[in-house]
């Protein structure tokens, strides 16, 4: 009896890498369940359009205009596993033809909380900050460092969004016993409240809270709405810790407040990376620097793959994705985040 033919999957990952989001028995088992065409290992343009008309799913990230979607006529999913959502897909006419638009935003959650919450005990405590004194033999002992010392536990807490970060962090503050002010003017005040959480205006959000941590993502509506009048919002001494995206920050007037004293930031996103070596950054004392590197740790990478074969998994048995993002049709069309190198 003749086997039935494999769903036809496209891999072209990159920007992503395959061997860095697909262990070895993961690739196993997308190759078990799926006729795979990957364009990582045999780069072909003719291989790719050859594959359109019968193409079950594309992971990756290749031009998709609306013309080249129409040839793909059996196509249930494409599935991001980079992490933004880029321009370069028509994603009305995907949506017309009842096509699945994914994304690999949830695999990093955890890994990005987890350092936020670093990133804000170090705020709390002058932790690198008295690291580098102490390895320079300029240290203060015992309470000679803690004049600017806080408490993260019990302390006025606000998130500026509560998308996929903002609640993997929420379940790590609970034993924290935080007051938590959110503001993210895409949800409804009844789920934040239903999650215990303050729904706050951004100014009451800024205003009300010693730690604030950015989780908005980039829209064509947002760009450094984190602005002057916004930073001096902040109490004096705030923590303002920065993980999600640069272009909601008007970096200049944060420079600005923090060269003044007013408050202190852990920034892991800027507005050109690599940070400018003579970046005036460099040389604020109560400013903790990363290089975006919150959530690329290999266990993320690694869940990219997991998420894409489980779901690939789920719609060749005719049923909905449950692990990766689904992308909304209202908002898929209004990100404007930058591709992470």
């Amino acid at each position: 009896m003749p086997q039935t033919p494999k769903p036809l999957v496209i891999l072209q990952p990159a920007p992503q890498l395959r061997d860095r989001i697909f262990r070895e028995e993961t690739l196993a088992r997308l190759n078990e369940e799926f006729d795979v065409l990957d364009l990582e290992a045999t780069p072909s343009g003719g291989s790719f359009r050859a594959a359109l008309p019968d193409v079950f799913a594309i992971v990756g990230h290749p031009e998709l205009p609306a013309d080249t979607i129409k040839v793909a006529e059996n196509l249930k999913a494409i599935i991001n596993v980079e992490g933004n959502f880029f321009p370069n897909v028509d994603y009305a006419a995907a949506f017309r033809q009842g096509i699945r638009v994914l994304g690999c935003g949830p695999a990093y959650s955890q890994a990005v909380a987890e350092y936020t919450l670093g990133l804000a005990l170090d705020l709390a405590r002058g932790i690198s900050r008295e690291d580098r004194a102490m390895r320079e033999g300029t240290e203060r002992w015992v309470a000679g460092s803690n004049h600017d010392s806080v408490l993260l536990r019990k302390a006025n807490v606000g998130f500026v969004g509560y998308g996929n970060l903002g609640r993997a962090l929420h379940r790590l503050l609970k034993p924290f016993n935080n007051t938590i002010r959110v503001y993210d003017p895409w949800l409804p005040t009844s789920v934040l409240e239903d999650a215990d959480l303050i729904p706050g205006s951004l100014k009451e959000t800024l205003a009300q809270s010693q730690f604030v941590f950015v989780f908005a993502t980039a829209t064509a509506e947002n760009l450094h709405f984190v602005n002057a009048e916004a930073l001096d919002l902040l109490p004096p001494g705030a923590r303002l810790i920065l993980v999600s995206r640069a272009n909601v920050v008007d970096y200049d007037a944060l420079l600005e407040r923090l060269a003044q004293g007013k408050i202190f930031a852990a920034v892991d996103v800027w507005p050109t990376e690599p940070l400018p070596a003579d970046s005036p950054f460099r040389n604020q004392e109560n400013t903790v620097l990363s290089a975006h590197r919150a959530g690329g740790i290999p266990e993320a990478f690694y869940s990219i793959g997991d998420m894409v074969c489980d779901d690939l998994e789920l719609l060749k048995a005719g049923l909905p994705p449950s692990r990766l993002q689904i992308a909304a049709p209202e908002l898929v069309t209004r990100y404007r985040n930058k591709p992470v190198s």
